[in-house]
């Protein structure tokens, strides 16, 4: 039996894939590339900040996160590259953000299901 969208639907396995909640290839892959990115605590842990600010400096996640500049960095750099996080230069500053609003919504969705002291 396939996946439903809404527990209590069972869906035939003979359903249209066009029909299914992911419904192309392209759709499942970027869905997993993003996921596995943001699957690593620390780097859940400077989403969980960006989403809670516009954007913020990578002196300020370091101070906030309480690791080395250098191990942000890295973790800046996978959510750059997976298209999560967008930056700006300013002078000798690099500022970041999500910059995709398909995260925000999913951090925001993640904050009311798994954060205690938000509910």
């Amino acid at each position: 039996m396939a996946i439903a969208a809404n527990q209590n639907e069972h869906i035939d396995d003979r359903a249209n894939p066009a029909e299914l909640f992911l419904a192309s290839e392209t759709d499942i892959y970027n869905a997993s590339r993003s996921l596995k990115a943001m699957g690593h605590p620390l780097r859940l842990k400077i989403l969980c900040i960006l989403a809670s600010v516009q954007e913020t400096s990578v002196q300020d996640l370091v101070e906030l996160v309480g690791t080395s500049q250098s191990n942000i960095s890295q973790h800046l750099s996978i959510l750059r590259d997976k298209d999560i996080l967008a930056s700006r230069k300013d002078a000798n500053k690099v500022y970041y953000r999500i910059g995709d609003d398909n995260i925000l919504t999913l951090m925001a969705t993640m904050r009311d299901a798994f954060c205690s002291s938000h509910n």
